[in-house]
């Protein structure tokens, strides 16, 4: 009788242990592909607009070409109004993060600074000039685009869009968190430098 009672009292232990470890290891695994799925969802934002900002700039455009080994030149020139579109935000796939399963936390190690993502010029053509041997011509209006571009990029440091968007990374770091919440995870942002007159709005 004591023999029965020792086996069966045996194997209900083993039984327990080996429930035990199955349970933890599934467990584990669900933990683990939680951890995939919460970068996976993060790395799908890829591109977060935080900023747009519109310029409107007066351009003038000359081109001058050399015909016959340079002993004539012809000039053509224009005023250009540009309108143009500014997006600025941040690029999540910059973000250098780690996560700690078993803690269940996603941990910012560093975020990315803001990035012009796209400027979109309305152009406007105002007392064209034409040179004799030097005309507009339809491709011109391919390198005119490009320059209206160039020419709005350096007028973006003198905004104040880049302060802006900093300001914004607030809004981005957020999202992030909502993100984390929604499978029952935490966001660490401790690493980053963020103004406490601002942390408080995350927490």
């Amino acid at each position: 009788m004591e023999l029965l009672f020792i086996g069966l009292a045996g194997g209900a232990i083993i039984s327990y242990y080996i429930f035990k470890k199955f349970t933890s290891a599934k467990r584990k695994n669900l933990t683990e592909k939680q951890s995939v799925v919460l970068l996976d969802k993060i790395k799908k934002v890829s591109k977060l607009i935080t900023v747009e900002g519109e310029f409107a700039e007066i351009y003038h455009h000359e081109n001058t070409k050399e015909k016959f080994l340079g002993l004539v030149t012809s000039k053509k020139k224009a005023i250009i109004l540009i309108n143009a579109k500014v997006h600025i935000g941040f690029d999540f796939r910059k973000i250098k993060m780690h996560t700690d399963t078993k803690k269940k936390v996603l941990i910012l190690s560093e975020f990315p600074q803001p990035e012009v993502f796209s400027i979109e010029p309305n152009l406007r053509f105002y007392d064209i000039q034409n040179g004799l041997l030097n005309k507009f011509s339809s491709e011109d209006l391919t390198e005119v685009n490009k320059e209206a571009k160039e020419h709005i990029l350096q007028k973006i440091p003198e905004s104040n869009l880049m302060q802006t968007a900093n300001k914004e990374a607030l809004e981005a770091v957020t999202l992030m968190q909502n993100l984390v919440e929604t499978i029952g995870w935490k966001l660490d942002y401790s690493a980053l430098k963020i103004p406490e007159s601002t942390q408080n709005l995350i927490e």
